[in-house]
């Protein structure tokens, strides 16, 4: 299920396609998930801000990174009013 609500950066499902890698559009359009260990933002230390790879938003901040162990780049807070979130049960049990 994705987020409600109006977005900043709207446009259609071919704009998306066009502008985004097949394994980047899998993952923020279609909720793909990459595979663990895959992403060079594991190894990523410098000071800074993450950006939405669709459309350069900020996201979260360098100083909320830590390393979860799952193989994916984990944060604990996003920015604020930066990220939509919802809940699905497709695992057997909510999850956000």
């Amino acid at each position: 299920a994705r987020a409600k609500g109006k977005f900043e950066i709207t446009k259609t499902d071919a704009q998306w396609k066009q502008q985004l890698t097949a394994d980047q559009y899998y993952v923020l359009r279609q909720e793909g998930t990459e595979r663990p260990f895959s992403s060079p933002l594991n190894k990523e230390k410098r000071a800074g801000t993450f950006l939405c790879a669709g459309c350069q938003l900020p996201l979260f901040s360098s100083k909320t990174k830590y390393e979860s162990g799952t193989g994916w780049p984990s944060f604990y807070a996003p920015l604020p009013r930066a990220v939509g979130t919802s809940t699905d049960t497709l695992l057997g049990y909510p999850r956000t």
